[in-house]
């Protein structure tokens, strides 16, 4: 095997990235090595490249970027037994303490000590990255890599969508970047009974309409409370997956969704925002879900079962699929918003 890699880094603090050449990660006892096939790309990895105030304030220099992977193993640690060399599998990608209250009371997903690929160690824009076997999940090895890669993100669209009923309900989509897209098709594979997506970019609100969205509504040209409420016979909707991180957002939200109603927000907004916690929360009973990652690993499982079922459209949510080396021209397609999710081809098949 090869001793160097290729890697997108960052290796100065200001906007860019660089093709670079690293050494081949080494492993530990518990640790496995995986042979990157295909990544793609997230929100935070453009926070880093653009290098904003989040990722000045978190990203150590110099840095591999990127999070979300299907691989091959080629190395496992000696005190791995449950994996082998040969097995495609995808990342979960926080890693943590498994000793805290949280990780003991199934709530990993929140553990304090928590430490994310790509955002706190070395990620998976590089041919090789080596990660604690306990965050392998194996994957059927007949599915295209390049759906295999999505999970970590088709995990945060299912997270929020499943975090409570959803059968049945109808439900506001906010925000139809990559995420929000997934939730779209998410929530219409589970049997919501209407789904609402909201946003302001026409690209991303026609894939939503394609993918299966009842109704779309470009919030810059509609009164989207109006609208909601007139496409839910004025009581508004049973359920809000909140994407976008937009404090008005968020605030149309907690108007139109229906009194009694459920409100899970994976966005994250830049700055603190204002709500009127007795008119739009109190009164109307409704339930706030916050949504961070994954539960470890509940919602992995319902990924690959709702991938084995055949009911999701990642190939058409993947809207572009580019080698490595072309990785500006991802970041310029996801700062247009002009896309769905990118992903990153690493390895030729001739090289598998």
């Amino acid at each position: 095997m090869q001793n160097k890699m290729l890697t997108i880094s960052k290796i100065e603090p200001k906007k860019g990235a660089v093709l670079v050449e690293k050494p081949v990660p080494e492993i530990t006892d518990d640790e496995i090595l995986v042979k990157v096939l295909a990544t793609s790309v997230c929100g935070t990895d453009v926070h880093i490249y653009q290098w904003d105030a989040w990722a000045q304030s978190r990203i150590p220099i110099p840095q591999t970027m990127g999070h979300e992977l299907a691989g091959k193993i080629v190395q496992v640690g000696s005190r791995v037994h449950h994996l082998s060399v040969g097995d495609i599998v995808s990342a979960e990608t926080h890693i943590v303490c498994g000793l805290c209250e949280f990780c003991l009371t199934g709530q990993a997903h929140i553990c304090k000590n928590t430490k994310v690929l790509g955002v706190d160690r070395d990620g998976a824009f590089a041919q090789y990255i080596a990660i604690p076997a306990i965050n392998a999940f194996k994957n059927d090895p007949n599915v295209p890599y390049e759906l295999l890669c999505v999970q970590e993100p088709l995990g945060n669209a299912v997270h929020t969508v499943l975090s409570g009923e959803i059968i049945g309900k109808t439900v506001a989509i906010v925000g139809v970047g990559p995420i929000g897209i997934m939730a779209v098709d998410v929530a219409k594979a589970v049997g919501a009974s209407k789904v609402i997506a909201i946003d302001i970019n026409d690209y991303r609100l026609n894939l939503a309409k394609e993918l299966g969205a009842d109704h779309i509504i470009n919030a810059q040209h509609a009164d989207v409370i109006s609208v909601v409420r007139e496409l839910t016979h004025g009581l508004g909707v049973d359920v809000v997956c909140e994407m976008s991180g937009s404090g008005f957002a968020l605030n149309q939200a907690l108007n139109y969704v229906k009194d009694g109603g459920r409100v899970s927000i994976l966005g994250i907004p830049t700055k603190p925002v204002e709500i009127e916690v007795g008119k739009n929360i109190v009164f109307k009973g409704l339930t706030i879900h916050g949504i961070t990652g994954r539960r470890m690993y509940q919602t992995w499982f319902q990924v690959k079962a709702l991938i084995d079922s055949g009911r999701l459209h990642l190939d058409k949510i993947i809207t572009h699929k580019l080698p490595l080396e072309e990785f500006e021209k991802a970041m310029e397609l996801m700062e247009s918003g002009n896309c769905g999710k990118i992903v990153l081809m690493v390895s030729h098949p001739e090289e598998i």
